[in-house]
């Protein structure tokens, strides 16, 4: 039962940090962290199939374009 009650609260609390953290970097780490919990919640629930596209899609393909997106544009110290 507890076990369920942390892998319910988990991602909802990484969503929150992904949110308000000021660095880009973290709240991107913090997005993955939430998707490979789903994707844990997904796999504990007898759906193999979808936690590993949720895993895939979201937690690498989504986070690597976001990652790129930040380097890309830059972080925004060097502006001021």
């Amino acid at each position: 039962m507890l076990f369920e009650a942390i892998l319910a609260a988990l991602p909802v609390i990484l969503a929150i940090l992904a949110l308000e953290f000021e660095d880009l970097v973290k709240s991107i780490v913090s997005f993955g962290a939430m998707c490979l919990s789903i994707a844990v919640i997904y796999w504990i629930l007898n759906a193999p199939y979808v936690a590993v596209f949720q895993a895939l899609i979201y937690g690498g393909a989504i986070l690597a374009l976001f990652l790129a997106a930040v380097i890309a544009i830059g972080r925004g110290e060097g502006d001021g």
